[in-house]
């Protein structure tokens, strides 16, 4: 026998490389993207108020004349009356007082009770928390800010008026 065998040449062996795609969690807004003023109600009101967007305030807002903070079986409540600016309707509510919030400005600090809201926006009817303010010194009656924005809405500064 001989020593040299000849031997079948071989096959190169093929790689694939194999890469996991990580693919984000699709995040729903299912308000879109909203405007820096949009419309909203304060229900039962079938007026909407005008409402400045603000990303940056954590608890919504509401301009109210004046309230007044007592109890009922031992829990405190606050009687307080929003008056709509375009129209001139009034709406008196008595609403359990929610907290007590303290609100950073710029030229002071201010204690304000906050109450929950029933509010509808973008045609959606949610239950919010709103400090009771006396907004008279600005231009929109209502603050809407990322309690009832965070996940339900991206904000656009440039554009106004999206929501009906």
């Amino acid at each position: 026998m001989c020593a040299c065998q000849t031997q079948a040449p071989t096959q190169p062996v093929e790689v694939v490389q194999t890469v996991e795609v990580k693919s984000k969690p699709t995040v729903k807004h299912p308000l879109g993207i909203i405007g820096a003023v949009e419309p909203i109600y304060i229900l039962p009101d079938t007026n909407p108020f005008q409402a400045r967007i603000d990303t940056g305030a954590e608890v919504s807002s509401v301009d109210v004349d004046e309230y007044h903070i007592f109890e009922r079986d031992g829990v405190k409540w606050v009687s307080f009356t929003i008056m709509h600016n375009s129209t001139g309707k009034k709406q008196t509510f008595e609403r359990k007082r929610h907290r007590r919030i303290s609100i950073r400005r710029a030229d002071k600090n201010e204690s304000r009770p906050s109450v929950m809201l029933d509010v509808k926006f973008g045609g959606k009817i949610i239950k919010a928390e709103f400090t009771l303010a006396q907004r008279e010194k600005f231009d929109y009656q209502v603050l809407v800010g990322r309690n009832i924005l965070t996940g339900r809405a991206i904000v656009d500064t440039s554009l106004k008026n999206t929501l009906r």
